[in-house]
């Protein structure tokens, strides 16, 4: 299993709740449909007077991350309704392997 990690940030509070209604009601959705995905967190902290976020996907297989991203799996997917209310964000993600779970 494979675990994918991509940070992004938030100014405010109202931008960091829209965020939030966005990764639940259109990332989350899209990607329980591809085969191969194993769930899906979206972490968040206060930081500096705005918000982090740390997404984590895991996926069976690097075979099914590209379904998500394409052929370049280190590239960050961040559509148009994400991009308005986030204030940064990373440009790739980082994947690592599950090396342990309970």
């Amino acid at each position: 299993m494979i675990a994918r990690l991509w940070r992004g940030r938030a100014a405010d509070t109202v931008n960091a709740d829209a965020y939030v209604r966005h990764f639940a009601g259109s990332v989350a959705t899209e990607l329980k449909d591809l085969a191969g995905h194993r769930g899906a967190w979206l972490l968040r902290r206060k930081v500096d007077g705005g918000t982090e976020f740390i997404a984590l996907t895991l996926w069976e297989s690097r075979q099914a991350i590209e379904a998500f991203t394409g052929p370049d799996i280190s590239k960050s997917v961040v559509e148009p309704r994400a991009r308005a209310v986030l204030q940064s964000f990373d440009d790739f993600a980082s994947h690592y392997d599950v090396a342990f779970r309970s």
